[in-house]
């Protein structure tokens, strides 16, 4: 019976086209035929390891998404009719912004559930922002890595 089933397999599958020579072909059917074909099973162990693997990738973008928002490395729309020339935060989800529309300067409360407007004032020129005083080791004035540099070597040195 088994060797019937194995010819009549292997000739179907030679009539289908099969690449395989007639001989292994009946000789794969009737191995197919005697031992049950081994599922692969998902265990404990490979479901934990997807799943840490997606909250681990998920977690690395919420944490880009929040350091890009918290150090301001969001697009500024440079040279459009709407600049904003300062913010600062007044509370947690409250900020002051002074934004430059035309040869206007805007003074705006912004807040979750509104924007307004605080004062209005004619466009000025940007007082140069204060440099901080150079130490010996720093690098650079205008080089964040070294101010970085010397608030970390300061900061070891206090401990």
């Amino acid at each position: 019976m088994k060797t019937a089933r194995s010819l009549w397999l292997a000739l179907l599958l030679a009539l289908a086209g099969a690449a395989l020579p007639v001989q292994a072909t009946i000789a794969a059917s009737t191995a197919v035929i005697d031992a049950p074909a081994a599922v692969p099973s998902w265990g404990a162990a490979g479901l934990l390891q997807a799943a840490s693997g997606l909250a681990v990738v998920i977690a690395l973008i919420f944490l880009c998404a929040w350091a890009a928002r918290r150090l301001g490395l969001q697009k500024h729309n440079s040279g459009r009719l709407v600049k904003i020339i300062a913010s600062t935060a007044i509370g947690q989800r409250e900020r002051v912004v002074v934004v430059e529309i035309g040869d206007t300067w805007l003074a705006l409360g912004v807040t979750p559930g509104q924007i307004q407007a605080l004062h209005s004032m004619p466009a000025q020129e940007l007082p140069p922002e204060p440099k901080l005083p150079i130490r010996q080791g720093a690098i650079a004035a205008g080089n964040a890595a070294g101010l970085f540099a010397q608030k970390l070597r300061e900061s070891l040195g206090k401990k």
